[in-house]
């Protein structure tokens, strides 16, 4: 089973908000999913970033593989390098 770790989108029309979620990479973009490590806000200024580290760390130490958008918000959140 390959596992992403990527976002889904909540929020209503034209006001985006985003899960950090750990899924199934066969699994729809809003689907069902693994586990949820955290959120991101880009409406806020500056944009919103939460992520428990302890568990993506462990979800990457597992094989996980994240999104580039994901790789960002963490490289920006100080949890991979």
């Amino acid at each position: 089973m390959a596992v992403k770790i990527r976002l889904t989108r909540i929020g209503k029309k034209k006001e985006p908000s985003y899960r950090v979620v750990v899924a199934d990479a066969r699994m729809p973009r809003d689907g069902r999913f693994v586990e949820e490590i955290g959120f991101y806000n880009p409406l806020t200024d500056p944009a919103t970033v939460k992520i428990d580290a302890e568990k993506a760390q462990k979800w990457i130490k597992n094989g996980a593989q994240p999104t580039d958008t994901v790789r960002a918000l963490l490289k920006k959140s100080g949890i991979i390098e």
